[in-house]
């Protein structure tokens, strides 16, 4: 019977999440060293993390409908449209998550952390509402269910006279 040992197959070769961020990272050094002016570590700030999330749409698969599109709200429309392909948000999510993650590995400042800023998050969820809106898809909040403490309580209360 073998086993397997997870920490010395994990030394040979990174897990796919470490392979992701470092190609997130790569990708987001290559982004700020193509800027005009060049930026460096050190310099860049949240509205580059916003610009180089904006340049990736371009690459997007993600049809999203405009708001004037007759089939904006619909999830399954019966015909082709001309609305664009966008990055969908769970992807920019998850980038968003790796390259925070890879800040903070590379020296970063966690507190001054440019990809988890109020403008980042903000952006996020406004790309999450409208994309939601534009393909009719809902991300209802759930509501939290009440503790069984909590419960026995209000059943206690309701059962005295």
């Amino acid at each position: 019977m073998e086993s397997t040992n997870t920490s010395s197959s994990s030394s040979s070769s990174p897990s796919r999440y470490e392979s992701q961020k470092r190609r997130d990272w790569d990708t987001f050094g290559q982004y700020l060293r193509n800027n005009k002016p060049p930026l460096s570590f050190p310099t860049f700030n949240p509205s580059h993390v916003l610009e180089f999330l904006h340049y990736l749409d371009q690459f997007g698969k993600t049809k999203i409908h405009i708001q004037t599109c007759p089939y904006f709200g619909i999830t399954n429309p019966p015909t082709a449209c001309p609305c664009p392909f966008r990055q969908a948000w769970g992807s920019l999510d998850a980038l968003v998550g790796r390259l925070r993650a890879a800040y903070d590995e590379h020296g970063g400042n966690p507190e001054i952390n440019p990809f988890g800023a109020p403008e980042v998050r903000r952006f996020l969820r406004e790309v999450r509402d409208f994309q939601a809106r534009s393909r009719g898809i809902s991300y209802e909040k759930k509501r939290k269910r009440p503790k069984k403490q909590q419960l026995q309580n209000q059943e206690d209360q309701h059962q005295e006279p």
